[in-house]
């Protein structure tokens, strides 16, 4: 299939827009660099477009703009339009979690006059790419009083930051005669955390001065952290790439670049003729098991609660099911010049060739995927094409070296249509990933699309 280039087939008007939609885009990728925030700040951006939490509304009609949280790291966001509820739904997931660095437990300890933090590493990473780049320690510290302390070190330009340190080359001779996996093991990723020692101690002086240092500041014991969720992620803001500025790149866009340009779309979706739902998931990236992930009967309840508030039946839930439409929104790989041969060119996506639509996903052939029907494929390719949103098709590399999984299985097992569609990423799980501009609108302008059509 022939792939367009945006750069070369849309105008100047358009590409100013594309501009400003991805200014917006990396401020919000700078400052919400956590799940948690990440919620928080879609809940505060959609209360400036009326939007307001479901417990409020005893009723529901036509027009009503509303919100669900989940323990604070999942939200739900809809708009009734002017369908019934049993005439269907349309709805986008996408998931708010990244790849990064955790702190255990118990994470901090002394050794050779150094505190360290030992973690866990979350999601699928390659190890290296993590040592020694800036980190920023964020997250937020619960207490047994019911009270939290939020914690962000490292992103102000005059923070201190933390680091993961590698072995030197010219003592690396045993170290590069292993695999990547073996000369790089999880226990050895232990962040820096400082040198002082409190010289009122007699024995791990310098713990103990981190321990004084974070009461001071933020009122926290060493046992607090064992109700904590705090990790290290890359400092620093989402960036400009390349000379032409046609490219970003950034921490996490894998999956919040299809999470924000779903929000967006929807904020920006006014008097839909349907019933749309954005759906923002946590723990994609480990599994989808938690009580805030995909896999969670959240989703179902909340749908629960719509209808009993519209005045419809629970038992009407299959039917809603059964008539609507879904969008598995992820993102997907593009062809990397630099490593041609993981991928089978006929059907890889390029970069800045529009949103990526992915038939199969899965792994080993099509093992694993969530396949949608033939039907479903032409539909989205339908309301794409009328609507000159830009797209293309795309798979996760070769067959027997590629594949990944989404949450489309989660909402497929409803007998909902769904697909996987979204932007197209480079160097994903890396602490930086790279998207192209035109994708990303693309996305926008693809799921907005959806949200619209009939």
């Amino acid at each position: 299939m022939e792939r367009k280039n945006g750069w070369e087939i849309w105008d100047e008007s358009k590409i100013k827009e594309v501009f400003a939609y991805c200014e917006d885009y990396k401020e919000f990728l700078s400052i919400n660099k956590t799940v948690r925030k990440f919620v928080k700040s879609c809940i505060e951006k959609s209360k400036e477009k009326g939007f307001k939490n479901i417990d409020e509304l005893n009723v529901i009609k036509k027009g009503d703009k509303f919100y669900k949280i989940n323990k604070g790291k999942e939200v739900i966001f809809g708009i009734i339009g002017d369908k019934k509820l049993t005439d269907g739904c349309r709805f986008i997931v996408a998931h708010t979690d990244c790849p990064r660095i955790d702190l255990k437990t118990s994470p901090l300890y002394e050794d050779e006059n150094i505190a360290l933090f030992k973690t866990y590493y979350y999601g699928g990473i390659k190890k290296y790419q993590w040592l020694t780049i800036p980190l920023a320690l964020c997250g937020v510290v619960f207490l047994k009083d019911g009270t939290f302390k939020e914690i962000e070190i490292g992103e102000k330009d005059n923070d201190p930051v933390f680091v993961i340190t590698d072995l030197l080359p010219h003592l690396a001779k045993e170290q590069y005669k292993k695999t990547i996996e073996d000369g790089f093991p999880g226990e050895s990723l232990n962040a820096f955390v400082g040198t002082v020692p409190d010289k009122s101690k007699d024995k791990e002086k310098v713990k103990s001065n981190v321990l004084k240092i974070l009461k001071e500041y933020y009122g926290i014991d060493e046992e607090d952290l064992v109700s904590a969720e705090i990790e290290l992620v890359p400092a620093g803001k989402s960036k400009d790439a390349g000379i032409d500025k046609s490219m970003i790149l950034a921490y996490g866009q894998d999956d919040r670049v299809c999470s924000y340009t779903s929000f967006t779309a929807l904020l920006n979706s006014y008097n839909p003729i349907n019933n749309i739902f954005c759906i923002l998931v946590d723990q994609e990236e480990i599994g989808s098991r938690g009580s805030t992930s995909a896999s969670s009967s959240f989703f179902e309840y909340f749908i629960e609660e719509v209808l009993e508030k519209s005045g419809y039946s629970i038992l009407d839930k299959r039917k809603l099911f059964e008539n609507s439409k879904a969008i598995s929104a992820d993102v997907n790989t593009l062809l990397d010049p630099n490593f041609k041969d993981a991928y089978e060119p006929r059907n890889a996506g390029r970069i800045n060739c529009g949103v990526v639509l992915t038939k199969i996903t899965g792994a080993r052939g099509k093992s694993g995927s969530t396949e949608p029907t033939g039907e479903y494929v032409a539909y989205i390719r339908k309301i794409f094409d009328k609507n000159n949103v830009l797209w293309q098709p795309g798979e996760i590399g070769k067959l027997e070296l590629g594949g990944g999984g989404t949450v489309a299985s989660y909402f497929a097992r409803y007998n909902i249509d769904t697909v996987d569609c979204g932007t197209g990423v480079l160097s994903m799980h890396a602490p930086f990933e790279l998207t192209g501009k035109i994708d990303v609108y693309s996305t926008y302008e693809g799921y907005k699309v959806f949200y619209q059509e009939e």
